[in-house]
């Protein structure tokens, strides 16, 4: 749900409320109140965090931007919402052409735990190919070393072996 929605469901269950208290369902109002504050807690923990991903994998960046700009505080998100906040962001920089905070969005989601081996890949591949931008070239092997110790899928191995081609170049 995104803000206005949790402010709309929150409305409508205080509504409820008054009237479960008018009536006198004690048990109801415990009910109501235990979903107001799930409503609440989500809006911290989760935050637009699911719909931006949609929105990502759709490949509608402003949209994902606007919902990721809901969240006003990325800190009291969870673990599990707070790396795709990350790497949702780092791309948006990335398209924006704002390395530095594309590069300040990454670093954030390689510190934080994922579920699969190839999401975290991507965040270190896209480190990689971000300090290979900036001419950093003594920090892409370290990049490139973390990935390799994950098991990553085929297509990340090529995109691997591009940069590491592309560093030769350099080095």
């Amino acid at each position: 749900m995104n803000t206005r929605s949790r402010m709309i469901v929150i409305a409508i269950a205080v509504a409820f409320l008054l009237y479960a208290l008018y009536a006198q369902h004690y048990s109801v109002t415990v009910y109501i109140l235990g979903g107001i504050g799930y409503v609440i807690w989500s809006h911290f923990r989760e935050g637009t965090v699911f719909l931006a991903t949609q929105a990502f994998h759709k490949q509608d960046y402003e949209k994902t931007e606007r919902l990721l700009a809901e969240i006003k505080n990325p800190n009291n998100l969870r673990k599990g919402r707070r790396n795709y906040y990350e790497f949702m962001m780092g791309n948006i920089r990335l398209k924006q052409d704002s390395v530095d905070e594309a590069e300040y969005h990454f670093q954030l989601a390689s510190r934080l735990p994922w579920k699969r081996d190839t999401e975290k890949g991507f965040v270190l591949i896209n480190l990689a190919n971000i300090n290979l931008r900036k001419k950093n070239y003594e920090r892409v092997p370290a990049y490139i070393e973390l990935a390799k110790k994950l098991r990553l899928t085929e297509r990340q191995l090529g995109i691997i072996q591009k940069i590491e081609l592309e560093l030769n170049k350099y080095s």
